[in-house]
């Protein structure tokens, strides 16, 4: 499609983790007007369907192709809204529409497109934990779909070395478990047995479970992909049942 219908606009929103109370009212005010539902299947299904929103399911590999369906309804000058979970920035649908509004038609880029932050996944996990990303940090994602997997083992690397804390996205997929052994292996070398690092399953769920031990005890069927894990850096610590990382930088133990 070439031509733009008056009217039309694409939200690209984020529902958060999981409970529905961390939907933001952005997002549900989005999903209440729009005419058209677009994502992949488990995320459409959390949203309530009112009458006449037509729902556009799809697998979770088609991202591309879904995000030129969602702006191909919205150049028809439909109300679309395109979920993903968590935020829609990160790791998630945001970064797909703009590469297919990049390849796709020069009148796509008239649209009036909205991106609609969400609670992500790390950070929900992190302030289940307590404050684990409380410093300097970076998330890393470990899927080998979109990128070589060296690239990921010199990425965990080179965050180790500058003492980042991390936000591990996509550990383990039954598909590929060596993945996580390996990186495992890599923070071992690289931060030491005593580093913390906190598996959260399914956060913001009636399903979440939290876990938190040393490199030394951390073994790869502790992560599967609704798992995100947060290693500290040196200087993060606990107190109680809590993890935290303090705001300077100063190691624990050193002063």
């Amino acid at each position: 499609m070439t031509g733009l219908a008056s009217g039309g606009r694409l939200a690209i929103a984020g529902l958060g983790p999981g409970d529905p109370r961390l939907v933001t009212p952005e997002v549900a005010a989005a999903l209440e007007t729009a005419t058209d539902l677009v994502g992949y299947g488990p995320y459409v299904a959390r949203v309530a369907a009112g009458p006449g929103l037509a729902v556009h399911a799809s697998d979770n590999r088609e991202e591309l192709d879904r995000a030129r369906h969602a702006l191909d309804l919205a150049a028809a000058g439909r109300q679309v809204v395109i979920v993903s979970s968590g935020d829609p920035g990160v790791f998630a649908m945001a970064a797909a529409v703009f590469e297919a509004l990049e390849s796709g038609p020069p009148a796509w880029q008239a649209l009036e497109i909205a991106v609609l932050p969400g609670v992500t996944a790390m950070l929900a996990a992190a302030a289940r934990l307590g404050a684990p990303l409380g410093h300097d940090f970076c998330a890393i994602n470990l899927s080998d779909n979109l990128k070589p997997a060296a690239l990921i083992e010199r990425r965990l690397r080179l965050a180790a070395q500058a003492d980042f804390a991390m936000a591990l996205y996509n550990p383990r997929s039954r598909a590929r478990p060596e993945g996580f052994a390996r990186a495992l292996a890599i923070l071992g070398e690289e931060c030491g047995a005593d580093r913390l690092i906190c598996f959260a399953r399914a956060v913001a769920t009636d399903e979440e479970r939290l876990s938190v031990v040393t490199l030394a005890a951390a073994v790869p069927e502790m992560a599967d992909m609704r798992t995100v894990v947060i290693v500290g850096s040196s200087a993060t610590r606990r107190v109680g049942r809590h993890v935290y990382t303090p705001r300077g930088s100063v190691p624990a133990g050193s002063g």
